[in-house]
């Protein structure tokens, strides 16, 4: 008995705390539109169809408790797109799930990992202001320890401040952006002059120049990546927002092996040791596994390997030879950004056509996997639909046939036999000879000019 009492009650604390989780996320409807503008909002806008949909609504409500305990001003809701397809195309959302930001008129997409504590920091990022002072050395080295990369604008009032500001208000959905004074720095810290901007990562930093970094919008987006990082398919598409070659280390890290890892520790050093050459043009990292390369590419890609993605075009390049040292790795990227490699795949009209072919195959399958049922009821309903109708117009004629001729066998003969009688009844005419008053109308037709005159 105490056991049941006992079972009960963790039943109930338990579903109490799950409805109060739930609480945390609002369900939204059209009426959203209109009362969102005092608040900022994070919303998902899903499909209920959208096995995607289906893995994020747990990281979802996480989130919306995290936000809520954290004391954000973030109110975190829920739209369901195909019901309100109307207000989805208002707010742009093309695909599902689309996470959204939204910020007085403004809004914001992320594109990044889709767990708690990476959304979580985007929504914090976002909501707050595109530029934070940094007012001390002690809060100078705070941030340090909790960014890999770290913006900062040095100096007074000036056009560069004001180009920082609108940057930091375009790209805060990717990274932190900083204004400081220059004593907040470490002694070891010389800028050349102000104002300058600043970034700091992998163990050092790097001065914005204007005349060899075109646009602060452009630096500030190649910049804003360690020079070396793990990839993976949200941070491949950011990339290729960058305009850089990605050279990528596919390896396997659950089964890590002596070549692996021999891959991954020269691209590590071709990051580091060559950043003065390769920079601009390219970014390093390595992938675990080859799905998403394979998907990527519609090939097959061996691990472990390396491989060089042109992300704006969709072109690849492979090593001719196995890579053993850093000279050949060097000569290989050498090799692609002079054009003398091979280059594979593109977006001609060829790969375009594979492309639709195969993201195709990969949705129907990704549907089957999903929900079976769902895929069958969409894709096997309209194959059903469609072989019934092949199969009534082609037996169409032959079902008619038979009921057409036991008619007429009913009424007397069928049209082939009503041709053999008359044949027959010709045949017979020409045998007999004339009838008479067939005779009668011939004679009289061909009487001579005297039996005429007789007459």
């Amino acid at each position: 008995m105490a056991e049941v009492k006992a079972t009960l009650f963790y039943g109930v604390i338990a579903a109490f705390l799950s409805s109060a989780v739930l609480a945390f996320v609002e369900d939204l409807d059209d009426t959203f539109k209109d009362t969102r503008v005092n608040d900022i909002w994070l919303v998902d806008f899903y499909a209920p169809w959208c096995g995607y949909c289906k893995k994020l609504e747990p990281v979802w409500y996480d989130v919306g408790a995290e936000l809520k305990s954290s004391g954000s001003p973030v109110r975190v809701g829920k739209m369901d797109a195909t019901a309100y397809s109307g207000m989805a195309s208002e707010f742009g959302v093309r695909g599902y799930p689309t996470i959204k930001l939204l910020k007085g008129d403004l809004a914001y997409n992320y594109k990044g990992p889709r767990t708690k504590d990476d959304i979580v920091e985007f929504a914090n990022r976002v909501a707050g202001p595109a530029v934070r002072a940094l007012p001390s050395k002690q809060m100078f080295e705070h941030m340090m320890k909790r960014h890999d990369v770290l913006f900062v604008y040095v100096g007074g009032d000036s056009p560069l401040k004001e180009k920082y500001n609108d940057v930091a208000s375009e790209l805060i959905v990717y990274t932190y952006f900083f204004s400081a004074s220059e004593e907040v720095f470490p002694e070891s810290v010389t800028l050349p002059e102000l104002p300058a901007v600043v970034v700091f990562k992998d163990g050092g930093y790097f001065t914005y120049d204007e005349y060899e970094d075109a646009s602060l919008s452009s630096w500030v987006n190649k910049e804003r990546f360690q020079g070396y990082l793990q990839i993976d398919g949200f941070t491949l598409y950011e990339l290729g927002e960058t305009g850089k070659l990605v050279a990528i280390a596919v390896i396997d890290e659950k089964d890590p092996t002596e070549e692996s890892g021999r891959l991954k520790t020269l691209i590590q050093r071709v990051a580091k040791e060559y950043r003065e050459h390769f920079n601009r043009d390219f970014q390093f990292g390595h992938m675990d596994g080859n799905d998403y390369i394979n998907s990527l590419i519609m090939g097959e890609v061996t691990v472990p390997s390396v491989i060089i993605l042109n992300t704006s075009n969709e072109q690849y390049f492979l090593p001719d030879e196995p890579i053993d040292t850093m000279e050949q790795l060097v000569q290989f990227i050498n090799s692609v950004l002079n054009g003398s490699a091979q280059a594979y795949g593109g977006d001609g009209v060829i790969q375009r056509i594979k492309r639709v072919a195969f993201d195709a195959r990969s949705t129907i399958m990704s549907v089957f996997r999903s929900s079976p049922l769902l895929g069958c009821f969409l894709f096997g309903l309209p194959l059903g639909v469609i072989s019934l109708m092949c199969y009534g117009i082609c037996t169409a004629e032959s079902d008619d046939g038979p009921d057409d001729i036991d008619a007429l066998k009913r009424d007397g003969l069928t049209d082939e036999e009503e041709e053999e009688e008359e044949e027959e009844r010709q045949h017979a005419a020409e045998l007999e000879g004339p009838e008479d008053g067939e005779n009668e109308e011939d004679d009289s037709g061909e009487k001579a000019p005297e039996e005429k005159k007789t007459d």
